[in-house]
């Protein structure tokens, strides 16, 4: 392998070296959701708009089950860097490869059961299921794509390629916004043209991503299988760890997942308006969730590096520095959306019921940077460390206190949903701040092993 595994400076400097590119790259993924919405948004079709929103969750709830192709391949790949096993890495990126395909096959010839059972569960009436349905299926067909390219950007990360991910991510955004506009102004397809730009995108990612892994591997994914003998990168042992440590990274994301889809879902109750209200108002959300967690990855694979190094201090010096830049990120987030909230609202949507609304609750949107900050940056830490369990356990905890508080407050109506969903932030934050300290147990005593990484 080709440059592989390089020596990593600790230190701000180098921190933010690293989190830069992922930041872009990860400030470009949102705006796609905010091209989806703006170009449906533009038409003034709320129903549209609120289809798009529904299909979105639905996608995201079955897709990013599959979440632990990037989460998991991010730890272990970067552990295996700090533990300078050039084998592991290699085999790592074909092990990802083959299980994102696999599943994304799979997914796509499951479509019809999953997409009904899936709109099934959500109040969006009949109009809006409509419009959801067809953004859904078009959806689909990106699957193996999609998730393959997780793997790609996992193993990626894991190295602190950055930039190449960079690089992969904007081509697959840019592929998106072009396709979108194409389908939707051009050919007039509505919410399908949407699911179908996005879905064409994420084939083009694919093979722009094939192209960089082999870039940075020196050889084709299919060239390192060949090499280390077809049954090498699926021995027994190697498949026990990865899926042991992704059964909990699936386990978690779903709790997550259905926490969200149950936000929108409460959105759903209140009628379209509160729904594609919300759905404008997390775009928001997910601008600052993609942007922090570009802190959050530089995290996984600092704190996997120190993992594998069996370094306390590398460990303890990589989360101190990774939660400074991610703090004042948040806060410069939050005051951001507070000031400039209200004009891209009205940009975004032409709508004024959808406006009014959003106007609104806008605050709830504005202050998520700062109360979301700590949940993302323990992510990050504990998905370096491969902890797994803590993980999802901490993932099902935040969900059931979530649900909680979401019953207690619908008297409320949307204000109770938002309430609610500020709150699980800090259950998550807080449902794995108790895990810390036997984290930084398990590096006690532990001799010390050549690192990649030097604290300077």
């Amino acid at each position: 392998m080709s440059e592989a595994v390089t020596p990593h400076t600790l230190n701000r400097a180098s921190i933010f070296a690293q989190a830069w590119p992922i930041m872009l790259g990860q400030a470009s993924i949102p705006l796609v959701g905010v091209v989806d919405a703006l170009v449906i948004g533009r038409t003034g079709d709320a129903a549209a708009l609120a289809g798009v929103a529904l299909g979105a969750t639905t996608i995201n709830l079955v897709f990013w089950t599959f979440g632990f192709l990037r989460m998991g391949m991010t730890g272990l790949t970067a552990q295996a860097a700090g533990a300078g096993d050039q084998g592991e890495i290699e085999a790592l990126l074909v092990r990802g490869l083959a299980a994102g395909g696999a599943i994304g096959l799979v997914l796509l010839v499951l479509m019809w059961p999953l997409r009904e059972i899936a709109l099934a569960v959500f109040a969006g009436g009949e109009t809006v299921t409509e419009q959801a349905r067809a953004f859904v299926t078009a959806r689909f067909i990106g699957a193996p794509a999609s998730l393959a390219v997780f793997a790609i950007n996992g193993w990626l990360f894991g190295l602190g390629r950055t930039s190449a991910a960079l690089g992969l991510q904007l081509v697959m955004n840019l592929a998106n916004v072009a396709f979108d506009v194409a389908l939707v102004f051009g050919l007039g397809m509505g919410a399908a043209g949407v699911g179908f730009g996005t879905s064409g995108a994420e084939w083009v990612a694919l093979f722009t991503g094939l192209a960089l892994v082999t870039r940075v591997s020196g050889a084709s994914p299919l060239t390192l299988a060949r090499k280390a003998g077809r049954a090498a990168p699926f021995a027994g042992e190697a498949m026990t760890r990865l899926f042991a440590i992704n059964r909990d990274l699936m386990i978690r994301t779903i709790a997550l997942l259905i926490l969200f889809a149950w936000f929108a879902n409460a959105g759903a109750r209140l009628g379209a308006v509160n729904l594609a209200a919300n759905h404008v108002l997390m775009q928001f959300v997910s601008v600052a969730a993609f942007i922090l967690d570009a802190f959050a990855f530089t995290a996984e694979s600092r704190i996997g590096q120190a993992i594998g190094a069996r370094s306390r201090p590398q460990f303890v010096r990589a989360a101190r520095l990774t939660f400074e830049f991610s703090f004042v990120s948040g806060l410069a987030l939050a005051l951001l959306f507070w000031s400039l909230g209200g004009p891209t609202i009205d940009f975004v949507t032409t709508d004024p019921a959808i406006r009014a609304t959003a106007h609104d609750f806008l605050p709830f949107a504005a202050v998520i940077p700062l109360i979301g900050m700590p949940s993302w940056m323990l992510d990050g830490i504990f998905i370096g460390a491969t902890r797994g369990r803590a993980l999802r356990n901490a993932g099902v905890v935040a969900t059931l206190l979530y649900l909680a508080t979401d019953f207690a407050l619908r008297p409320l109506g949307n204000l109770g949903v938002w309430v609610a969903l500020c709150s699980s932030y800090l259950f998550r934050a807080g449902s794995l701040g108790l895990y810390v300290p036997s984290l930084l147990r398990s590096l006690d005593g532990r001799p010390a092993v050549a690192s990649a990484t030097t604290i300077a």
